[in-house]
């Protein structure tokens, strides 16, 4: 270790001991990173779908810019991106302004493909989440006795706002949530091997915020078993397992998550279709000397992105994760 990290690890050593709060503070969502065959005409896609986004150059690459200051990088590749097998990344959102508007503007662009909800598994669908049951008790989705028991009362589809997706590049899977204030990219949706164990490991290594049902878990008692139950609307036919699911957030952007869907382990994110997320920090020596002392894997060795440098990192779930420098 060279000076300069070890003079920061004591010092960051000692400010902890002090019972000070961590020094470096939360980092800020800085981008999500794709891998594209056609990295402008991607970029054209979600400009014009989304349009409260901008092409910008970043690093001296093209970017899609959206107005919270999130940036979508893309790496040019020579094939299509790997969607299989699943890795811990499932896809991403923005918030809309009204949901139902953009439906219908989608609707009419032939280069969009709208991904049906299925709500339940005996057929039909629909284009946004309130044309169903409203889920209940805080999960977006009910099973197949809380469908039987809400058609058996009645229920109605609430209508409104509600979340829906469409096809982006490369097969991307894109949610558009509405109604909100404003447009801008609002979350990565993960699957996690432990989504509470996961939640606490973004606490205790990166300082992600979080609330809700994850505050009452410790490290002791965070592995949950996957409910049994698959819940609906979701977009396969025969459900979704939607419990157990944690939350965290970086600034403005939330890591929603469900448990990991499948009965084998979640791959590296790492030549997929989006390769990782990147979190922007002040003091990148400090972060990684925490880190270090913390036992987290290093995937890659400090780099430069243009000017600025970066690191990368892995996650609990195979996820790769950049931190970058932000001055």
């Amino acid at each position: 270790m060279n000076t300069k990290v070890l003079t920061v690890t004591v010092l960051f050593a000692a400010v902890l001991a002090w019972g000070q709060t961590d020094p470096l503070g939360v980092p800020g969502f800085h981008h999500l990173h794709l891998n594209s065959t056609n990295p402008e005409a991607a970029i054209d896609f979600y400009t014009r779908q989304f349009p409260s986004t901008s092409k910008i150059t970043f690093a001296g690459a093209p970017a899609l810019k959206s107005p919270n200051n999130v940036l979508v990088l893309f790496t040019r590749v020579n094939r299509p991106p790997a969607l299989q097998p699943q890795t811990a990344i499932w896809h991403f959102g923005w918030h809309v302004t009204d949901v139902r508007k953009n439906m219908e503007t989608y609707k009419q662009r032939p280069e969009v493909k709208l991904l049906p909800l299925y709500p339940t598994d005996q057929g039909g669908f629909v284009l946004v989440s309130s044309d169903t049951w409203p889920g209940t008790g805080g999960v977006l989705g009910l099973t197949k006795a809380q469908i039987a028991d809400a058609k058996a009362k009645g229920v109605q589809p609430a209508g409104g706002a509600g979340f829906a997706y469409l096809q982006g590049p490369e097969g991307a899977i894109i949610e558009y949530q509405g109604n909100m204030p404003a447009e801008r990219f609002n979350h990565v949706h993960m699957y996690w091997e432990q989504p509470f164990c996961a939640q606490l490991w973004y606490q205790k290594h990166l300082n992600a915020s979080i609330g809700g049902r994850g505050a009452q878990y410790t490290e002791s008692n965070c592995k949950v078993p996957r409910s049994p139950d698959k819940t609906w609307p979701a977009l396969e036919k025969d459900g979704m397992y939607r419990v157990p699911g944690a939350n965290v957030a970086f600034g403005d952007v939330t890591l929603n998550s469900y448990m990991n869907p499948e009965d084998h382990p979640l791959a590296s994110t790492r030549g997929h279709l989006v390769d990782h997320f990147a979190l922007g920090v002040g003091n990148l020596d400090a972060w990684i000397a925490k880190l270090r002392s913390e036992g987290v894997r290093f995937l890659e060795q400090p780099y430069k992105v243009g000017d600025i440098r970066a690191v990368m990192i892995e996650g609990p779930s195979r996820e790769a994760i950049e931190l970058v420098e932000v001055k």
